[in-house]
């Protein structure tokens, strides 16, 4: 079969579950990842034909997008912030969302232009997406990064060598950490924040598959997560040093409540491209 044929078949056979554009858009991410084609390849080679092996990959992946398994997970890599990024059922998909925050933070530390080496903090690191960019980003600072999961830093630690940075990666629990040992210009995070009563606006592919932990909280004490970093960030952020966060939507007010309880100055609260309150920058 040639792959133009098989792509209106692949398309036509997701349809009931997504829409027409994302079921090629997947097609050719599927392209590019096992043949190193891209979409003008197919205009001009039309006659392109799979082979027996290849249609068995192509529909082994077709039948895994069937059961909704995210297209990430499936190929393993994801991009963020320009570079690519090794994502398993360990760590969260980079949203478009964070790389608006990265960028938040790359573009005000550049504007500073500080003379002297910046020590920033990722908690809650994950895939490692936002440790990594900076550190990509902003070639003068030292990053570290902060996860509760051995198998998450794993995939972060990769991450870092896939993208040819110096991360240095902590296994802690930042709820039963009391003192971070030493202090920063920068500490963010994207903790989670999504309260079990917003179950029912989660797609079903990201519920069945991404890891929980990384995602929930409790309804009674959504917060939790931002309190405790901020009391850390009181102790350990260097005066005058900035604290980011991605937040739940739906708490942008919850939130500046709290960073004004705390005495943090200049706190802003921004929208994302969607236009939802989605991260806060305070400084100490």
């Amino acid at each position: 079969m040639t792959i133009k044929h098989y792509r209106d078949q692949f398309i036509q056979e997701l349809t009931p579950l997504y829409d027409p554009g994302e079921a090629e858009r997947f097609f050719y991410l599927i392209l590019e990842a096992k043949h190193q084609l891209k979409r003008i390849d197919i205009a001009l080679q039309p006659e392109l034909v799979l082979s027996v092996s290849e249609m068995e990959t192509w529909n082994s992946i077709l039948e895994e997008l069937k059961r909704e398994i995210p297209i990430q997970y499936i190929l393993g890599t994801t991009h963020f912030y320009g570079l690519e990024f090794e994502v398993n059922s360990a760590v969260l998909i980079p949203r478009p969302e964070t790389e608006e925050l990265v960028d938040w933070i790359v573009q005000k530390s550049k504007i500073k232009n500080q003379k002297s080496k910046i020590k920033i903090l990722d908690i809650g690191t994950g895939s490692g997406c936002i440790a990594i960019s900076l550190a990509k980003n902003l070639p003068d600072a030292e990053v570290f990064a902060l996860d509760v999961s051995e198998q998450a830093l794993a995939t972060a630690q990769k991450n870092a060598e896939l993208n040819q940075v110096q991360v240095q990666f902590i296994c802690q629990s930042i709820l039963e950490t009391e003192d971070l040992g030493q202090q920063f210009d920068i500490i963010v995070s994207n903790p989670p924040y999504v309260r079990h009563l917003e179950k029912q606006e989660i797609k079903k592919n990201v519920l069945d598959n991404e890891p929980h932990l990384a995602l929930f909280v409790a309804d009674d004490d959504a917060l939790i997560f931002y309190r405790k970093i901020a009391q850390l960030a009181l102790k350990n952020l260097n005066q005058t040093g900035q604290l980011y966060f991605e937040i739940n939507q739906y708490l942008g007010q919850e939130m500046l409540d709290l960073l004004q309880e705390m005495n943090f100055k200049d706190t802003v609260l921004r929208k994302d491209i969607y236009g939802n309150n989605r991260m806060t920058k305070s400084t100490r």
